[in-house]
């Protein structure tokens, strides 16, 4: 059984991440339902307030009522009765104080967690140079925007704003700039639009001054979370060699800067990530490996149906060389080519990048989700070796991870394993 078979079947037994069932995460949840304005990282603070104000205002009339007792209590000090009330009453304010918090802590609890989990994209419409390109822009942007709302992303976009003069290059930089480096959350960066190639540096295009790669690889060096950079222009291949590292993922259109003419690619990719037939492995959600798949083999067939001489041929790079491998180097969803004899595979993480999450890895949490991915690809690494190491050691050690990966899939996020390093 393959790996991504065994997913599909071990996930099926994770546990749904669950949360305590205190009356006032309850309510505060239903109220967030009616009101369509709570939402977002502004909903979650309103959340906070209200639970803040209920706590006090609740302790403040129990109080009441507890220095009521105290005044009436004298008039019948005698009774034993009335002094065993008065003292339960007047613990009452502190119990109710503490459950009261213990919901707060839940509720501000469950808000860290849901604002931590949301990916991020960031898309980025670049000068149009002309209304036919602008208009495919345009729709480019839709697209991804509509599948960013389908996987519940927090969406940035840039460059479709009319109003006024603009400097996107400014807004680009302070937008990376304000956004967390670290966390389980991915962040995409999206580049539509044109771009050049001087021969030394290539530049996007944008409204304003252009951003280069150089330029763009020192604002992303600080980000250690997940991340997905893909430059749909022309010339982007250069951008591939500036951006590449651990943990990121790196599309480009073309393989070279000298691709100078009109990209397709990210008309195709824009339309696959969110296309049910582009799911190669039918495990229920696209990922950016799948996507960059399937849109690649359509820029080709529209060159074929064409006639024409293909001027463009994307790229991807997920391990970190800075080389890039084009689509037709993968069977399926494995890459059986390398553009160096040492060099790793790529694939491996674009696989795990997924904007719209099926309903499995809806219920993971992000902390299961990356011990899952860990384990994944440590098995897919390991597998590269098997012509490297006796048959029995690579079939021995390649049975412990397997039955990590399989422990991983059937336990909660504390019984999980860290994927130990193949020898």
């Amino acid at each position: 059984m393959g790996a991504a078979a065994l997913e599909r079947d071990a996930m099926k037994s994770m546990p749904a991440r669950t949360s305590p069932p205190f009356p006032l995460s309850i309510g505060l949840a239903a109220l967030s339902r009616r009101h369509s304005g709570w939402r977002g990282g502004q909903g979650e603070r309103l959340r906070s307030h209200a639970a803040f104000l209920f706590a006090y205002f609740a302790y403040f009339a129990v109080a009441l009522c507890g220095f009521w007792w105290r005044r009436c209590r004298g008039a019948f000090h005698r009774a034993f009765v009335v002094d065993t009330v008065f003292s339960s009453v007047s613990a009452l304010p502190r119990c109710v104080l503490m459950v009261l918090s213990l919901s707060l802590c839940s509720v501000a609890s469950g808000s860290q967690t849901n604002v931590t989990d949301r990916p991020t994209l960031i898309l980025v419409v670049g000068a149009a140079g002309g209304s036919e390109f602008g208009s495919n822009f345009v729709q480019q942007a839709e697209r991804w925007r509509k599948v960013g709302n389908q996987g519940g992303c927090k969406e940035l976009v840039l460059g479709l704003d009319n109003a006024g003069p603009t400097n996107d290059y400014e807004q680009l930089k302070q937008t990376l700039a304000v956004e967390p480096k670290d966390g389980p959350a991915a962040l995409w960066l999206v580049l539509i639009g044109h771009g050049s190639f001087d021969g030394k540096e290539a530049r996007f295009n944008l409204r304003g001054p252009d951003v280069t790669a150089t330029e763009l690889a020192l604002w992303l060096r600080p980000f250690r979370r997940p991340l997905a950079v893909i430059d749909t222009s022309s010339s982007s291949a250069p951008f591939l060699a500036k951006l590449s590292a651990t943990n990121r993922v790196v599309v480009t259109a073309t393989r070279s800067g000298h691709e100078q003419n009109f990209t397709r690619f990210g008309q195709y990719l824009a339309e696959a990530i969110a296309d049910p037939q582009s799911d190669l492995d039918k495990d229920g959600s696209v990922s950016l490996l799948e996507a960059f798949l399937t849109a690649s083999h359509r820029t080709a067939e529209f060159y074929r149906v064409e006639g024409r001489l293909a001027t463009e041929h994307a790229l991807l790079d997920d391990n970190g060389d800075g080389l890039g491998t084009p689509a037709d180097w993968f069977r399926g969803l494995r890459a059986i080519k390398k553009p160096k004899e040492d060099a790793a595979v790529d694939g491996l993480l674009a696989q795990q990048f997924q904007l719209v999450q099926s309903e499995a890895e809806q219920n993971l949490t992000a902390e299961q989700r990356a011990r899952r991915d860990a384990l994944e690809r440590a098995v897919l690494l390991y597998r590269e070796k098997k012509r490297q190491v006796p048959e029995d050691e690579y079939y021995r050690e390649l049975e412990k991870l397997l039955l990590d990966l399989a422990r991983s899939y059937g336990s909660n996020a504390d019984a999980a394993v860290d994927p130990p390093a193949p020898k």
